[in-house]
């Protein structure tokens, strides 16, 4: 999926080298991604070792989807004009709530690990042109996840706080609603879900991919 997300701080101009800052979590992963990527003459590739300076003139930073998702939360309390790569994820991590979490956090594109070599270079000068990349793979796993339960966006959110073991009140406060409006979205979860109580509720939803379990330990 490519789409165009308007202004960036900096975008590579179709014919200048894409330099690519490569930090990924695992070291066989980022050998790997050096060496598909460094075969092409149109890549300029640079590690995490050298992230400091490389940051400031990267167009695009390779992560985990961990890494990914703390760079995101520290780009957003960077200074207003600070330049800020395109952040491409790529991960072992498949069901919607990872992709869809990821997305919402900010993340540019979004890549699989079992990707090949056309797919990664797509992904990468995509971003480097100021869009997002999103498999089709993927991007049909994220909308199935929505319509074959029918959950709103805000029952959505309020299944994310009740996995995280939130109670009404909290959920509330979090999404700036009223705990009676709270109480109809869980309700409408059960029903849809088919689930009996909270616990239920999450256990039925972790089960389908809807969101995460958050005591499990995740790969990269």
């Amino acid at each position: 999926m490519l789409v165009n997300t308007g202004s960036t701080n900096s975008i590579a101009q179709q014919g200048d080298q894409v330099k690519v800052l490569i930090a990924h979590g695992d070291a066989i992963v980022n050998a790997g991604l050096a060496a598909l990527l460094g075969a092409h003459s149109d890549m300029h590739i640079a590690f995490g070792g050298d992230q400091l300076a490389a940051h400031r003139t990267a167009d695009v930073i390779i992560l985990d989807h961990r890494s990914g998702l703390e760079h995101m939360r520290r780009s957003a309390a960077a200074h207003h004009g600070e330049h800020q790569p395109r952040v491409l994820i790529v991960t072992q991590l498949e069901r919607e709530w990872e992709v869809r979490t990821a997305m919402m956090a900010g993340v540019h594109g979004y890549l699989l690990q079992n990707s090949d070599t056309e797919q990664l270079l797509t992904a990468v000068r995509t971003l480097s042109r100021g869009m997002r990349y999103l498999s089709a793979e993927l991007s049909r796993c994220v909308a199935d996840s929505f319509t074959r339960i029918g959950l709103t966006s805000r029952e959505t959110d309020v299944l994310q706080l009740l996995a995280q073991g939130q109670c009404n009140k909290s959920i509330a406060r979090e999404l700036g609603i009223g705990v009676g409006t709270v109480k109809t979205h869980v309700k409408g979860l059960f029903d849809k879900l088919g689930a009996t109580a909270r616990t239920h509720a999450v256990v039925l939803a972790t089960r389908r991919g809807l969101v995460g379990e958050p005591y499990a330990h995740q790969p990269h």
